[in-house]
């Protein structure tokens, strides 16, 4: 099955390429939905450890109108502990094999780990996303590179284990954009195409309440890299504290759809989500909106 998203270069203008010449088009916010495989993440660790669980999770998405399916075998919530390739492994690559065999769709995996992005790869996956913006493993540059797929880089203090312990900024929005700067001139220095390159500012990754809101009203200033904005912001603790409630991460849906369409009115072009079907329909009429105005 062709997603129709997936379309001929000489058909759109602003596109997001993919591992083997294939094209997303940027021509409105697309979905990227969150398939976490492991036992502890924060908000459905544990749900999707069964492989089975997992791709069908993974289908299910896509039939809800996900434009990429984000796979990640490491919790990366405040004070987690790091955990080896070979396990990450063996939690990823059966599902991103098996989920190749019945769908076209994007495939991202999460990781900051060469040996696991490299492997990921060779079993389907079109692009990377990693959270330590090439810093954590020497070796993810000159994968990148060699490849030539698209890489997602997030901003974050720290490791997931200390990154919230007291983060502070004097201007958060500009030291993520010079945080930016520093990385993008790497990856051009080390062999990789600037076109290839997607900018996180990692919502809930070293930054206070505070910090977390002045990046999502100062989205635009991050356009000056004409790169394409990624944004994570489903079911994250800074929405608990906005509206303190009884009840666990998944329960979080008004906020992170509430979220999620700032994000993309702030100019955000991709989402990391939980809930797909939602998402999707509130970000159709906010273009509908957009298309009439």
């Amino acid at each position: 099955m062709v997603k129709q998203t997936l379309t001929r270069p000489e058909e759109i203008k602003r596109v997001l390429p993919l591992f083997g010449g294939r094209q997303l088009p940027l021509s409105r916010p697309l979905i990227m939905g969150v398939l976490n495989v492991t036992p502890d993440s924060f908000s459905n660790g544990g749900h999707f450890l069964a492989f089975s669980d997992a791709v069908e999770h993974a289908l299910r998405m896509e039939q809800e109108e996900a434009d990429i399916i984000d796979i990640g075998g490491e919790s990366t919530r405040p004070g987690a502990e790091p955990v080896s390739a070979e396990e990450e492994m063996e939690r990823v690559i059966p599902v991103i094999q098996k989920l190749r065999e019945q769908t076209d769709i994007p495939i991202s995996i999460d990781t900051y780990k060469a040996q696991t992005a490299e492997a990921a790869l060779e079993a389907g996956a079109d692009m990377v996303n990693d959270i330590s913006a090439l810093r954590f493993d020497p070796d993810m540059a000159e994968l990148i590179a060699t490849k030539k797929v698209p890489l997602a880089l997030m901003h974050m203090l720290g490791t997931p284990r200390n990154m919230q312990k007291n983060p502070h900024y004097d201007n958060c929005v500009e030291e993520i954009a010079r945080f930016f700067k520093e990385r993008i001139d790497f990856c051009i220095k080390n062999g990789i195409d600037k076109s290839k390159l997607i900018l996180d500012p990692g919502i809930g990754f070293g930054k206070r309440l505070c910090d977390n809101l002045e990046v999502l009203s100062g989205l635009r200033s991050f356009k000056q890299f004409a790169l394409p904005l990624l944004i994570g912001v489903s079911r994250k603790s800074f929405i608990g504290m906005l509206h303190p409630v009884d009840s666990p991460a998944h329960r979080r849906l008004g906020g992170s759809l509430a979220a999620a369409v700032a994000a993309v009115i702030n100019g955000a072009d991709i989402v990391r989500i939980h809930d797909v079907a939602e998402t999707v329909e509130a970000l159709k009429v906010i273009q509908a909106i957009r298309e009439t105005a």
